[in-house]
């Protein structure tokens, strides 16, 4: 029996196989094993998961693609799911566009066609929101939020919701989550990609002279924040923003009550500078209950920093200031 044989049936037995595991069950080398998987790869017998030296290789499950029939797609329709839809697999896998949905509607059992509609549908009634910079005014729910003695920011705005019904996480919502609790660089990359323009047309629009980031609560190796500081290239002065706590760090999503969490933001930041300018934007990732970037805001506004004082989410919540509790 050949070697790529041997392979063949140690997936059939196994189902999925390290390099390791297969030059030790057949004594053969690396080099050939690789050569063997690569041609598995290609045939689309076999899927690499994984980067090196942290990779398996799957057998791949081919009754479940080929037993659903082909539909056509208009390419309006595509064009909407490119740029609306984004999926992160179970195994790790980002998949855009119809090959997203099509992926979410076969583990739901759901008709593609018609579960595009519909989306399409929920899609257009969230982007009522939107204004004419594709930006989302969450001023007014922030005022009519009980429990804030008084509103600091003088606009608040997000690049998008959370979540919609139905559907679940929205493509920036989807990228957000991941990049930040995965602390993936390859998708904080590509959450710059997609804010950046948006970002240019409010410091355009609102006259921005300076800029501050929220800091995160809990150490990371990669932090989400400062990579965006980074990688957005903001060519404006910085006001700097510490985090502080007690022994314990206590982060924002884990309160449940807007008291709680306007108190944590009360006490845990502390605002350095001395220089004042008129327009500031305050840019966090994603607006809960409002309470960090509004409590931030009044900090600024009492060391007379920032005169008026644009916060922005890349994320927020449709109805009202839920908690979001996973961001």
């Amino acid at each position: 029996m050949k070697i790529k044989e041997k392979i063949i049936k140690l997936f059939d037995l196994e189902k999925e196989l390290s390099v390791t595991e297969i030059v030790n069950e057949l004594s053969v080398s690396k080099q050939m094993v690789h050569l063997i998987l690569n041609s598995l790869v290609e045939i689309e017998y076999i899927e690499k998961i994984g980067s090196t030296p942290k990779t398996i290789y799957r057998k791949k499950e081919f009754q479940t693609i080929s037993s659903i029939p082909k539909i056509s797609i208009s390419k309006e329709k595509q064009t909407f799911l490119n740029e609306n839809f984004i999926l992160i697999t179970e195994i790790g896998q980002l998949l855009e566009g119809l090959d997203a949905f099509e992926n979410w509607c076969q583990k739901r059992k759901l008709p593609l066609e018609k579960t595009i509609d519909e989306f399409i549908l929920t899609k257009d009634k969230y982007n009522n929101d939107l204004d004419n910079n594709g930006l989302i005014s969450g001023l007014d729910k922030l005022k009519n939020t009980k429990g804030y003695d008084k509103i600091f920011v003088d606009e608040l705005l997000y690049l998008d919701f959370y979540a919609i019904e139905r559907f679940g996480k929205t493509r920036l919502g989807t990228i957000l989550h991941y990049a930040k609790q995965g602390q993936n660089k390859m998708l904080m990359k590509i959450l710059i990609q997609e804010i950046k323009q948006k970002i240019d047309i409010i410091i355009s629009e609102y006259d921005i002279d300076a800029v501050a980031f929220v800091p995160p609560t809990i150490k990371r190796e990669t932090q989400l924040m400062k990579f965006l500081a980074n990688g957005l290239k903001i060519n404006l002065p910085v006001i700097e923003i510490q985090k502080i706590g007690g022994i314990i760090p206590v982060p924002q999503k884990s309160l449940n009550k807007i008291e709680e969490r306007i108190n944590n933001a009360q006490n845990t930041f502390v605002i350095k500078g001395n220089v004042s300018y008129n327009n500031l934007l305050l840019i966090d990732d994603a607006v809960g209950s409002g309470s960090t970037l509004n409590q931030i805001s009044g900090k600024i506004k009492r060391k007379e920093l920032a005169k008026n004082i644009i916060g922005l989410a890349i994320v927020g919540s449709y109805k009202g200031f839920d908690v979001i509790t996973d961001v």
